[in-house]
């Protein structure tokens, strides 16, 4: 999978698109990914690969945007520990891990 994302973002920047990669850096507990994996989000809209899916993969898709945006490298942190709150309700999610993890989220341009 993360060769996948790395070629992908060499033909989108060969391409002279900008590109947001994501490389989960630390987790604690249980996660759906681990240290290492990798997402990247072109200018275009694409997403090649996951960090995990679901609120927390959404978190690090807006911060991605967000370094596109400004060219600025951030570290995301996503916490799965916590019930989803939705109109004051719990709701039952597959979401809540029990762990976080660091994800840093870079520009890649040619």
């Amino acid at each position: 999978m993360e060769l996948e994302v790395i070629r992908s973002v060499l033909g989108f920047v060969e391409g002279g698109e900008r590109v947001a990669l994501a490389t989960v850096v630390e987790t604690r507990g249980s996660v759906p990914r681990k240290a290492g994996s990798k997402m990247a989000v072109a200018e275009s809209g694409r997403i090649v690969g996951t960090v995990g899916g679901g609120c927390g993969e959404a978190q690090v898709v807006e911060a991605a945007w967000e370094t596109l945006r400004d060219g600025e490298a951030r570290t995301v942190f996503v916490d799965l520990t916590e019930a989803i709150l939705e109109d004051g309700v719990v709701t039952e999610s597959e979401a809540i891990c029990g762990g976080t993890m660091s994800v840093f989220v870079e520009l890649v341009r040619a």
